[in-house]
């Protein structure tokens, strides 16, 4: 029999056994079995799965900085049709639209004045989506911490049964070791994915400043094309706050 056909054969076996294994392990008994931390744990994991989501729903370049807006702005602003341009910006909700809806209204002021007070208002707003995240770092923080308290707890009531009728029965110290493994495990299971999600959303927000940059840039150049520096001073303010967390 080959190398091959004998590992086909052991993973059988494997996959034959699990069903077995599964019925054995009582994953709510278990769970039920940590006392309070796995409660505390599970009340973060729902608070992590909230903001996940919403975050995944609101998060977004098209929402945000839609792709078509910056350019209708440039046509209008070049028509000098300020008017429907405000019409148009008032009745959008996202970042891009708030600025151009102040452009708007403060068009007659300088153009360096324009282009800084822009990249402060989009990296004032970058920072306000980055800061609806923050409760996934403070779950992925927090929540190995209370696993961690969970296993102490458990090792002490181990401790606690060793002292009380020493070791001539392991099995009277399976409920402390199980209450400190599980309390880990769970744990850990809810940090990883907060901890990942977290970082997710910062790397998309990055991604949703670079695209705002470019849309305000284009429009930046269309009141003024022969001053690339103002126009610098509005992408270092994005730049910054796109990389800030």
């Amino acid at each position: 029999m080959s190398s091959f056909s004998r590992m086909g054969f052991f993973c059988c076996l494997s996959l034959a056994a699990l069903p077995a294994a599964a019925q054995e392990l009582n994953i709510a008994s278990q769970l039920a079995s940590g006392g309070t931390g796995v409660f505390v744990i599970g009340a973060l994991s729902v608070l992590a799965l909230a903001v996940s989501l919403e975050r995944l729903v609101h998060l977004r370049a098209g929402r945000l900085a839609p792709p078509g807006l910056a350019e209708e702005a440039r046509v209008l602003w070049r028509a000098g049709r300020f008017d429907d341009l405000r019409a148009q910006t008032t009745d959008a909700d996202s970042i891009l639209a708030r600025i151009l809806a102040w452009l708007v209204e403060q068009r007659h002021l300088p153009h360096d004045q324009l282009a800084a007070r822009a990249g402060e208002m989009a990296a004032l707003e970058l920072r306000q989506q980055q800061h609806k995240a923050y409760a996934l770092n403070v779950v992925a923080t927090i929540a190995p911490i209370v696993g961690l308290l969970g296993t102490v707890v458990g090792m002490i009531e181990s401790f606690h049964v060793i002292a009380g009728s020493g070791m001539g029965d392991p099995s009277l110290l399976a409920g402390g070791i199980s209450k400190a493994l599980v309390n880990t495990a769970a744990g850990l299971s809810v940090a990883l994915p907060s901890l990942a999600m977290h970082h997710y959303l910062r790397h998309r927000l990055a991604g949703i400043g670079f695209v705002l940059e470019r849309q305000l840039n284009a429009v930046l150049d269309e009141l003024r094309p022969a001053a690339p520096s103002s126009a610098s001073s509005a992408d270092s303010a994005i730049e910054e706050a796109a990389h800030a967390y």
